[in-house]
């Protein structure tokens, strides 16, 4: 991806972005793409319909809701549909079947970030984005797609359009990159070899729980520390 990222011009850049990231986000399940192309769309077209109809707050508001309704709608769907019939079945008495939806990957952290751009063109705090290119290549960039961090459409949407390359920023992106590598491979992945091995003991001794507290923290932190890192080090260089 890099490779092709710098043989391309600036026009296409974005394009190869967000080919590049459709193209990863399938790997893991290609029929999860359509939620996420759904979400992106209706995100544009409220989008600019909030913008267009700003003064007129009544309409603005409905597009806002109506973008609100299909995005927490469709992460509603598939993280809690089953959750709800089984409850449902459980007061009535009823056997309804479930629906067994497998959850989207990182659905959670790209219906956010189409949300609060929605809210800020509502707001009036960013002009909505004209090329659905531009504004899919923002929700769906893959260095941070599937495990955040979220990132808000007001911090990244002049360099959608005009942004420049150096040589000192893909090395500060490598270092960074390197760094939350080392994170995950180095700390995190050890120390939860350490909580494996307490839960597998059958009669864990005090200090050996107190260490399992200890090293379970630690090991939260040091995984979403060092994925962030690769994220925001892959997104220096790019």
């Amino acid at each position: 991806v890099l490779i092709l990222y710098f043989l391309v011009p600036g026009w296409l850049k974005n394009t190869v972005l967000l080919l590049s990231s459709l193209f990863f986000y399938a790997w893991g399940e290609p029929r999860f793409v359509v939620f996420m192309v759904i979400a992106i769309v209706q995100g544009y077209v409220f989008g600019l319909l909030a913008e267009k109809f700003r003064d007129r707050p009544k309409r603005a508001k409905l597009c806002l809701w109506a973008s609100a309704v299909v995005s927490l709608g469709l992460l509603g769907y598939c993280k809690y549909a089953d959750f709800f019939i089984s409850g449902f079945n459980t007061l009535t008495g009823l056997s309804l079947p479930l629906l067994h939806v497998a959850l989207p990957i990182g659905i959670s952290f790209y219906t956010f970030q189409i949300l609060s751009y929605v809210i800020d063109v509502y707001r009036g705090d960013v002009t909505a984005q004209r090329n659905l290119i531009d504004l899919a290549a923002y929700v769906a960039m893959f260095p941070q797609l599937i495990a955040g961090p979220i990132v808000r459409y007001a911090d990244i949407a002049p360099e959608l359009t005009c942004r420049r390359h150096t040589l000192a920023d893909a090395a500060a992106g490598a270092r960074r990159f390197v760094v939350g590598l080392g994170k995950k491979v180095l700390i995190a992945n050890v120390l939860y070899e350490l909580m494996s091995a307490f839960l597998q003991s059958t009669q864990p001794s005090v200090l050996f729980t107190w260490l399992y507290a200890v090293a379970c923290a630690l090991q939260i932190y040091f995984d979403f520390s060092g994925y962030s890192d690769m994220a925001v080090g892959l997104g220096r260089i790019f």
